[in-house]
């Protein structure tokens, strides 16, 4: 009926449930997690839509060894002499499908249809990500060439706009359904919800008239797999933008960029974090190291900010001066140590979208127990030894003549450690290694500085 995509499985991809050995279901008929992929021809009275009954020459189809594109044909005769064939052709090697109506009107009327195209799905609870990731749909227009659109704002604001060379999807984690139309056509964006959780997105075209005699054809297209970055560009302007790595996209495409190459040496997702981690220590070493400058010179005036604390305690003005004195006559920045930090903190939020985003690293594993680096340590090995590595950190540093601030950085260490624990591994991963790097070249610094003090 209908000629409805009801089913699709990828088989490369295992189901989120790798213990089940089953590939992963885009496209599904089931109550819990429908999501189809509709089409047809919508007339005033007589329609070839996806409620009429198609016939198909063969039961099955199968791309042949050595054949590199296979069409189903489905057929469908009116009994006032319309023949619709309906055919979807597909390409070895390729997550495009290809749709083509070729009309031929026997009859002895003329006829007047739109083709349209639609994707139906249920909207699920969101994922158990720290930060959930975006399910919905999105639309590309030359005027604004990816918006975002959650299923509940389609119910107040629904997609309503004649487009040119656009193209409307829905989007999951790490896969997408898009609907691509011809794009030297304007073509009519529309969404409406069934229910409180179905909705409906899709386009149609402008009438077509076939008069007596005469013959048309329609066709589009539809990508309906994983979000590959190297491959989406290629169907449609635009499409890769569904990879959502957030307002610091530049920086996240920049390093899943490097992290392949480092892949295609090294052959395993989790080796090339670690080589990546080193490379973005080597970049930021210079600001790293005049941070660690500041920390150790702020260590060794310790005993003398101490004393200033107790001759001065009752009166903070002077304190203050006689701290910013010191520190000038020792060229001391008290905001220095968080150079180190802070220059890390787009780099850090830009690796968590590009490791949360990229089904490269779905389910890649690393060594032994880590499995899947995209998904939070099963054990909680790494975020155990980050927690370890930042209470080393934070020895190193210099205490806080605050005792508040004290406590406080005595704290944040497990504060961390138990955030990082619902981390995706490959990220906690990053930071620990990061953090290695760091006490080692804090405590060369400080050894160096404690050297020529002496």
């Amino acid at each position: 009926m209908g000629g409805v995509l009801q089913k699709l499985t990828l088989l490369k991809y295992a189901d989120s449930d790798q213990q089940s050995g089953l590939a992963y279901d885009l496209l599904s008929p089931s109550a819990e997690h429908e999501f189809l992929a509709e089409a047809g021809l919508k007339g005033a009275e007589l329609s070839a839509d996806h409620y009429t009954v198609f016939e198909s020459p063969q039961t099955q189809y199968a791309l042949a060894p050595g054949q590199d594109v296979l069409e189903v044909p489905l057929r469908w005769h009116s009994a006032n002499g319309l023949e619709v064939t309906r055919t979807l052709i597909f390409h070895r090697g390729s997550y495009a499908v290809e749709e083509r109506f070729d009309v031929h009107n026997t009859g002895p009327s003329p006829w007047t249809f739109n083709h349209y195209q639609q994707l139906k799905r249920l909207s699920m609870p969101a994922g158990r990500q720290l930060v959930p990731t975006f399910t919905g749909v999105a639309v590309s227009t030359p005027e604004k060439h990816y918006s975002k659109h959650k299923f509940t704002d389609l119910k107040d604001e629904p997609i309503d706009a004649d487009v040119t060379a656009g193209w409307l999807a829905v989007v999951e984690h790490y896969f997408l359904a898009a609907l691509i139309p011809n794009p030297q056509v304007k073509q009519h964006f529309y969404s409406y919800a069934l229910t409180s959780n179905r909705y409906i997105v899709g386009f149609y075209g402008p009438a077509v008239t076939v008069p007596s005699g005469g013959s048309a054809t329609v066709s589009n297209r539809l990508f309906l797999g994983p979000k590959l970055q190297e491959t989406l560009p290629t169907i449609a302007p635009g499409l890769e933008l569904t990879v959502d790595y957030g307002v610091l996209w530049f920086i996240a495409q920049f390093l899943f960029s490097v992290l392949k190459i480092l892949h295609a040496v090294l052959g395993n997702w989790g080796w090339s974090i670690i080589v990546l981690t080193l490379l973005i220590k080597l970049a930021f070493y210079p600001l790293s190291a005049a941070g660690y400058r500041s920390m150790a010179r702020m260590r060794a005036v310790q005993p003398r900010l101490l004393q200033l604390r107790e001759r001065y305690a009752e009166d903070k003005a002077k304190l203050n001066q006689a701290m910013m004195e010191m520190y000038k006559q020792e060229k001391i920045n008290p905001l220095g140590g968080c150079f180190p930090i802070v220059v890390q903190i787009p780099v850090f939020i830009s690796l968590y979208w590009m490791i949360l985003e990229s089904i490269e690293l779905r389910q890649a594993p690393f060594i032994f127990w880590i499995q899947d680096l995209s998904t939070k340590d099963p054990f909680y090995v790494l975020p155990g030894l980050m927690l370890i590595s930042m209470v080393i950190q934070t020895r190193l540093n210099p205490t806080p003549p605050d005792p508040v601030q004290a406590k406080v950085m005595q704290i944040m260490p497990i504060a961390f450690g138990v955030f990082f624990a619902f981390f995706p591994a490959g990220l906690v991963l990053y930071w620990l290694v990061n953090n290695v790097l760091s006490i080692s070249q804090q405590w060369y610094i400080t050894r160096q500085i404690e050297k020529a003090a002496g």
